[in-house]
């Protein structure tokens, strides 16, 4: 039987207290998120567009570490690796992710293990020294506990960029918030047992979402930490904006990388500025912001010229978030900017003005 939901301090300046639960494993974050493309450079440009600084090259092989904050991205360019089978296989992709956790990480694979998690015939080319099992569609999930004050799972393999700062603010991003995955239709059920069977992941959100031609239902699970989460979006519709998703990227996988910022208005204007684009919304939605959401206290002018969306608990109205998507960005995959002021879910008033603003988009190009 799980403890009881309990409260903890998140990282950074949530300014929050988010749910938490029996944690026998210690997850404690994500650490970070992997790369790959057919043309790296690609992705090089991308990332100093959007605030990271290249911080560490590995000493033999082609992957470089960005980073700003608490958030890295690691871009593996191995043209012999892992990383780069993927790529032809899906194209521009997130080859894998790192959970970080308090225990040692073999004993946590050894555990994974007898839960039923899968592992790799071969994982010698991984980009870090650490565990890894099978994610969704197959990528790899590393399985980090050196981190921190701890030290560092790239200590052993990675050298400093020349002259780079170690731990470059960028444009104010701090931590991954969450991965959201893309699934075939009827595999819900089989990906959130997987996370809830291996790392006593929990259903905290599910939605239903309808638009004017298609939907999706999404479920949002989150580790005992509260911080790690991994919403998981299907539809059962052909042309959907998940079933296009999957035909692009050839399989299921990450649809976004959620990252947190403690001044959502400055991080976007200065991604903007570098010419990193962000998904358009009508403005008939800033309209109806003081309706929706009474004494919000934003500024609703800087929100419409930003296109940033905002929303409230239903409960009280007083516990807001703010976030904003990019256009697709890596193959089918897009980021979010995310700001929460005392909201601890995904922008559930927003999800249909962003699928509907995503499904205008399929319109545009004759998809739907």
């Amino acid at each position: 039987m799980s403890a009881q939901p309990q409260t903890s301090n998140p990282p950074a300046n949530l300014g929050m207290q988010v749910t938490t639960f029996e944690n026998p494993m210690g997850i404690d974050g994500f650490e970070f998120v992997e790369f790959a493309a057919p043309e790296p450079e690609v992705l090089h440009d991308l990332f100093r567009r959007m605030g990271f600084s290249a911080v560490l090259r590995h000493r033999s092989r082609d992957i470089t570490v960005y980073r700003q904050g608490g958030v890295n991205f690691l871009l593996n360019a191995d043209p012999d690796s892992f990383a780069a089978d993927f790529a032809r296989a899906h194209g521009p992709c997130a080859c894998g992710f790192a959970i970080r956790f308090r225990k040692p990480a073999e004993e946590v694979r050894a555990k994974v293990m007898e839960n039923g998690g899968e592992t790799f015939a071969d994982d010698a080319s991984k980009a870090v020294p650490a565990p890894v099992v099978k994610g969704i569609g197959d990528c790899m999930l590393y399985l980090v506990d050196r981190y921190g004050e701890a030290g560092s799972v790239y200590e052993a393999d990675y050298v400093p960029v020349e002259g780079a700062d170690p731990n470059p603010a960028g444009f104010g991003l701090t931590f991954i918030d969450h991965l959201t995955h893309n699934l075939y239709p009827g595999n819900m059920q089989k990906w959130s047992d997987y996370y809830e069977r291996l790392f006593n992941f929990r259903e905290i959100r599910y939605f239903d979402i309808k638009g004017a031609k298609t939907g999706l239902v999404s479920k949002a699970m989150t580790a005992p930490d509260g911080i790690v989460r991994i919403p998981l979006n299907e539809s059962s519709d052909p042309k959907s904006q998940i079933n296009e998703y999957l035909d692009a990227y050839k399989g299921e996988g990450i649809q976004h990388i959620a990252c947190f910022t403690d001044d959502i208005y400055e991080t976007v204007e200065r991604m903007r500025a570098q010419g990193v684009e962000f998904l358009d919304t009508p403005d008939t939605y800033f309209e109806v912001i003081e309706q929706r959401i009474p004494d919000h206290g934003e500024d609703v002018a800087r929100l419409a010229r930003n296109k940033i969306l905002i929303d409230a608990d239903p409960e009280t109205k007083t516990r807001k978030l703010l976030q904003i998507f990019t256009q697709n960005a890596i193959g089918p995959i897009f980021f979010e900017i995310i700001q929460r002021k005392g909201n601890e879910g995904f922008g559930e008033g927003n999800f249909q003005a962003l699928f509907e603003s995503i499904e205008r988009d399929q319109m545009k190009r004759g998809v739907l």
